[in-house]
């Protein structure tokens, strides 16, 4: 009977393969391939894409059978005419359908024309099919052996079925979403693409009621929807792009096994030591640094962006660890197309550097005359993605932090922490522009110095 439905889960991922493969890969372009030894010994994951047909045409999400996620995101204000953002225009044209707008009882809502100082923001959505994952119980099973956790240990083995869902359940292609922005006006969101994701640029027609503002499916409500929070920032001031794992969550690990245990049994994810209070001592230095020499100083918190390799499932399990310990922030993670649970895995080891630099590409078109601090760690390739951004966009990132990790097993640390990879990451770029640290309280000094640098800066304009 194995071998049946063996030879069934086969020709059912050929036919997803020959039906949608190239929708997948170009939905999911950030998205790695699994190696061979990681498929050998992790499950299979062939229910996550379902078949659709061709011809069938996009219908709303269902309440009863459908579950979304509408991920945090930061808004910026519409360029005035003259700032020519070529990137901000490629991101446009993706965004050719218009979703339908319309206003809710009672609010008034305008059409925003470029320069207007009107906002606009980016809504990802992830859709799920509700308890679809046939293969859950088999994965569990899976990772309870290959992590010998013991049979009595029904908490722990309660927590990997939980967190594997989001890897099991079948994605949801071809849906489209009505949300609620600010219970200011609605939006319908441009149907799912086949990786069970959508994105669109959108334009805001309101003024926003407060520096955060909730969006939501009025037909999700929770746990089967996920709001969201915008974050409204302005053009000038001060921003933040942060690695996650080891840079503010403690990871310790770089092998397969070791990944698999601090994604799916700790119970409670740890902040690296320090590194909460330093980002609380930024937001706070930061948000009182000048930005207008002409005007009255008003409050101005830095948007924060924690920008990591792993794989959007863990976009929940991410979120809960952030608001417990950080400021609120847009999150953004690796896309996820594989049907393999080595999948995380190789998100978190494959072409890192290419990822992080596309993504901060995108941050740059919506907050170009921000000056951007970043944070990041000696594991993988932040200084490399750091460096290269600082070299195409000069000026725009005004301070990089690496954290110097140690007592990874199976991490070269004198190559991954010496002096000549990091001289190399930020080859051509001033000295002054990057530090690299092992205390988190070391840190504060520098934000304060930079804001004072700045102040000093502005002050003589």
């Amino acid at each position: 009977m194995d071998l049946v439905w063996d030879v069934v889960d086969q020709g059912r991922r050929a036919a997803v393969d020959l039906l949608h493969g190239q929708q997948i890969d170009h939905s999911s372009s950030f998205s790695p391939d699994v190696p061979e030894d990681l498929r050998n010994w992790l499950p299979d994951l062939f229910d996550r894409f379902p078949i659709t047909l061709p011809w069938e045409k996009p219908r709303p999400v269902d309440p009863a059978l459908h579950n979304v996620w509408i991920l945090d995101n930061t808004a910026f204000r519409t360029p005035a005419p003259g700032d020519h953002r070529p990137e901000l225009a490629e991101l446009r044209d993706i965004n050719v359908t218009k979703p339908k707008m319309t206003s809710v009882p009672g609010q008034t809502t305008r059409e925003v024309q470029p320069g207007s100082g009107g906002w606009e923001v980016e809504f990802v959505a992830a859709y799920f099919i509700k308890n679809s994952g046939k293969a859950l119980a088999h994965a569990t099973a899976s990772l309870i052996k290959q992590l010998n956790v013991d049979d009595n240990d029904e908490a722990t083995k309660k927590r990997i079925s939980t967190r594997l869902e989001a890897f099991v359940d079948s994605v949801l292609p071809n849906r489209t979403l009505r949300i609620s922005i600010d219970n200011k006006e609605e939006q319908t969101l441009s149907p799912s693409s086949y990786s069970g994701l959508s994105s669109d640029l959108l334009e805001l027609h309101f003024t926003p009621s407060a520096p955060q503002i909730q969006s939501n499916a009025p037909t999700l409500p929770p746990p089967f929807g996920l709001p969201s929070t915008t974050i409204f920032a302005e053009e000038q001031g001060w921003a933040i792009i942060s690695d996650i794992d080891d840079t503010i969550k403690i990871t310790q690990t770089t092998s397969p096994i070791g990944i698999l245990e601090s994604t799916f049994t700790v119970e409670t994810p740890q902040p690296v030591p320090g590194m909460p209070e330093l980002y609380a001592h930024i937001q706070r230095v930061l948000t009182l640094a000048p930005t207008n020499p002409t005007s009255p100083q008003q409050p101005n918190p830095p948007p924060f962006f924690y920008l990591s390799a792993s794989p959007y499932n863990l976009y929940p399990f991410l979120r809960h660890f952030r608001t417990a310990h950080y400021p609120p922030g847009t999150i953004i993670l690796r896309d996820a197309s594989w049907q393999n649970l080595g999948g995380l895995i190789a998100s978190l080891q494959q072409n890192t550097q290419v990822y992080k630099a596309d993504r901060m590409r995108k941050i740059h078109s919506w907050l170009p005359h921000r000056k951007f601090i970043c944070l990041g760690d000696s594991t993988q390739s932040d200084p490399e993605a750091y460096g290269e951004l600082a070299r195409r966009y000069p000026g725009w990132i005004r301070a990089v932090f690496i954290r110097r990790v140690e007592g990874i097993a199976l991490m070269d640390a004198k190559v991954k922490n010496a002096e000549g990879r990091f001289e190399r990451a930020f080859e051509g770029l001033e000295r002054g522009l990057w530090h690299v640290f092992t205390d988190p309280g070391e840190l504060a000094e520098r934000v304060e110095r930079l804001a004072r640098d700045e102040n000093a800066r502005v002050g003589g304009e």
